[in-house]
């Protein structure tokens, strides 16, 4: 797979303008064709680095546009700074502007599950300018009242407690941390360290107290996200780990409850990196349709 220090050399910085109107570098990668676009959105504390086992596959069909979230990877980590996944939607949505993209795929990973919900609220307000072609969801907390979070996500969100984590990670804490997120059995240390070198880049760990709010926006809008999701003409489609502790089978039994109709690759031996455990199933489901 390529290094994330190889991902970052073959991307570029791009200045968006937040909702606020400030001004924000972010990281994009980019693969280049005249074939559709794609847009792959990534989770959290992660980056768009977790594409590369899928992006030459998925590259062979479409033009893929990889964006680094504001806060993750080698995008901006303004410290102190109010995180939130409406601004995230923001600066997604005016990346597309910025590059004329006038309708795209989208994938969506854990945090970026949400991100994505709010772009499909803002399309059936008529306030979104490009359009949705069809959309991947992969394990994330779609319905937040489903979503399990691991014992740290919880700590973090503690006023108190939470910046004393942060301050305190280190790769030794942080690369075990995830284990319980891997599927049994899965040789998840290369994955983790990555991971880890997207979010200490810059000292972006030291903000993780600050990008775990996003848990607590999507209790605030939960409704709207979810009335959303599943009002939509945008056809979706799943596919799952199931071994997946935060969001995994518990949110599957959920998802094909409210949306029968949508079709859904189970994948059950894998936990919640679909992308990074079982990169050809995923690339395999996504061009199926």
């Amino acid at each position: 797979m390529t290094s994330i220090e190889q991902w970052w050399r073959a991307g570029e910085q791009s200045e968006l303008l937040s909702g606020s109107g400030a001004e924000r570098h972010i990281f994009i990668r980019r693969f280049h064709s005249s074939r559709p676009p794609m847009t792959l959105l990534h989770g959290f504390p992660s980056s768009s680095h977790d594409y590369a086992k899928v992006a030459d596959e998925l590259a062979e069909r479409y033009s893929l546009l990889l964006p680094d979230f504001l806060g993750f990877g080698a995008s901006d980590k303004p410290p102190g700074h109010d995180y939130s996944l409406i601004e995230q939607a923001d600066l997604v949505q005016e990346l597309w502007e910025v590059e004329g993209i006038e309708s795209t795929t989208l994938v969506a990973h854990d945090y970026a599950v949400s991100v994505a919900q709010e772009l499909l609220a803002r399309r059936a307000e008529g306030t979104l300018d490009t359009d949705l072609h069809a959309i991947y969801f992969l394990n994330g907390g779609l319905y937040p009242g489903v979503h399990r979070p691991q014992p740290v996500q919880t700590a973090l969100l503690d006023p108190v407690r939470g910046p004393l984590i942060s301050a305190a990670m280190t790769e030794e804490l942080f690369v075990p941390g995830l284990e319980p997120t891997f599927a049994p059995g899965y040789d998840y240390v290369c994955d983790a360290v990555e991971i880890w070198r997207s979010m200490e880049r810059d000292d972006g760990y030291r903000n993780m107290h600050l990008l775990i709010h996003y848990m607590t926006d999507r209790q605030a809008n939960r409704e709207r996200w979810v009335t959303a999701l599943e009002r939509t003409d945008v056809p979706l489609s799943f596919i799952w780990g199931m071994l997946d502790p935060v969001s995994g089978a518990h949110m599957a039994e959920r998802i094909r409850e409210r949306l029968p109709n949508a079709p859904f690759t189970e994948l059950p031996d894998v936990g919640h990196w679909p992308t990074l455990e079982a990169p050809e199933r995923v690339a395999a489901a996504i061009l199926a349709e």
